[in-house]
């Protein structure tokens, strides 16, 4: 890790504990429940730390009313003020945003709503030593508009598709390396989203792996898998499959594969878009008497069904790190998943599962076919688990944190603002 970047800008000093506010819109609330919970998990551990405060700021988009009529706009219009219930100060603040034509605007917009909530936040006694930043774009960005703004170091961590996709589009992508060039350090939480931001121009030094972890807790064998198993009404080899239903996520994958395997079974777990074009192929296909899609569960019922089935496999496009992986493996059940992103990472060893050869329904048939040749060691699998943990997750960021803010006591230039030759325009929020 590269020490602190020299500038002209003032130092700052903090010793003893740790001001964290943390931005991110990926965050769970009443009206969307299952939104980022492993990134509450994580943001939970890192608050638990000796001498770390920590405050969230969670955007939302604005819409002017909360009638169902407007879907998804509708359930953004429902998220609270705020939230205190997972042990952190959340504040879920409202951006203006014109969908599908302000992008590119978007870190703007919230860094402006930021500020008045930040400013008032200071006034009340809270005054952040570093912003810390979930999801590169828009997230990323606007936590360094604003620590422009207001003299503060900021830290960034990419996901997922913030690396894979929006950080290789024109305007975001320029905003994403200037975030990246002024931020004190950059996380990922595999080695491929790494190579990936090399490759769009970030600074290798920046860069930091830090994995996510799982609840050992609450994602554990069951005492009794027969029993778990006939209450489920589970008979047959049952492959379990979790996540958004989106075309991404490759369900119609899984679907096509089980339709070639007639002695198994396919439980499906999540909500989207696609539900009812899912419940159509699996009609069409003959197969809706296996194929059972049951919407979205709760953590505790989802720890009990990957305990209980033979089998979890991720069919998905791309993915950053896959949460639903780590916490299978940690109820002790094999996985199988495209070779894509961070997946390989977690299946490194073949005794916790198989990648499939490629992403398609054929291949992912064969894999299946491949588990259910093998005798696998669910206890092994357990323990290979352990290695991923939210509260070793938290105390590496924290480390690296601190390692970039400068050691014992904290000191941080931040580099003054160069606009992007990409964008035409300066960005410079300070007359706002």
């Amino acid at each position: 890790m590269a020490g602190p970047t020299t500038a002209t800008a003032p130092a700052r000093r903090v010793c003893g504990s740790l001001k964290i506010l943390a931005l991110t819109n990926l965050f769970p609330s009443a009206p969307r429940p299952r939104n980022g919970i492993f990134l509450k998990h994580r943001l939970q551990h890192l608050a638990r730390l000796p001498g770390v405060e920590c405050r969230l700021l969670v955007p939302v988009p604005w819409f002017p009313s909360t009638a169902r009529i407007f879907g998804r706009y509708a359930v953004l219009a429902r998220a609270p003020r705020k939230d205190d219930a997972s042990g952190i100060g959340a504040r879920f603040i409202r951006y203006p945003m014109l969908p599908k034509i302000s992008m590119w605007l978007t870190p703007f917009s919230i860094a402006l709503s930021a500020l008045r909530t930040i400013r008032k936040m200071k006034r009340d006694g809270f005054d952040p030593d570093v912003i810390d930043a979930y999801y590169l774009y828009p997230d990323g960005v606007a936590a360094c508009l604003v620590g422009l703004c207001l003299n503060k170091p900021v830290m960034l961590t990419a996901l997922g598709t913030d690396a894979t996709q929006i950080a290789r589009q024109a305007i975001p992508g320029a905003l994403i390396r200037w975030a990246s060039r002024r931020a004190i350090a950059v996380t990922a939480v595999c080695h491929a989203l790494v190579d990936q931001l090399i490759s769009c121009g970030v600074a290798p030094e920046k860069l930091t792996v830090v994995q996510h972890g799982v609840d050992p807790q609450l994602f554990s064998p069951p005492e009794n898998r027969p029993a778990l198993r006939q209450s489920f009404g589970f008979k047959r080899f049952t492959i379990l499959s979790v996540g958004h239903l989106s075309e991404n996520k490759g369900q119609h994958l899984a679907i096509r594969a089980a339709a070639q395997i007639p002695d198994i079974d396919l439980l499906i777990v999540g909500e989207g878009p696609a539900g009812d074009r899912l419940r159509a192929l699996a009609h069409d296909l003959r197969v809706a008497d296996r194929v059972w899609l049951i919407g979205a569960v709760d953590q505790a019922h989802l720890a009990m069904l990957m305990g209980a089935a033979d089998l979890l496999i991720s069919c998905s496009e791309y993915e950053g790190i896959s949460n639903v992986l780590l916490e299978a493996i940690a109820c002790g059940t094999p996985v199988a998943a495209t070779p894509v992103w961070g997946s390989p990472e977690i299946i490194a060893d073949p005794r916790v599962g198989l990648l499939f050869s490629e992403r398609s329904s054929t291949a992912i048939a064969q894999g299946i076919r491949s588990a259910m040749a093998q005798s696998w060691d669910r206890g092994f699998i357990r323990s290979y688990s352990l290695r991923y943990d939210w509260a070793a997750t938290a105390e590496q960021h924290r480390r690296i944190m601190l390692q970039a803010l400068g050691t014992g006591c904290i000191q941080h230039k931040p580099p003054p603002l160069s606009p992007s030759p990409a964008l035409g325009l300066s960005t410079n929020l300070e007359q706002l």
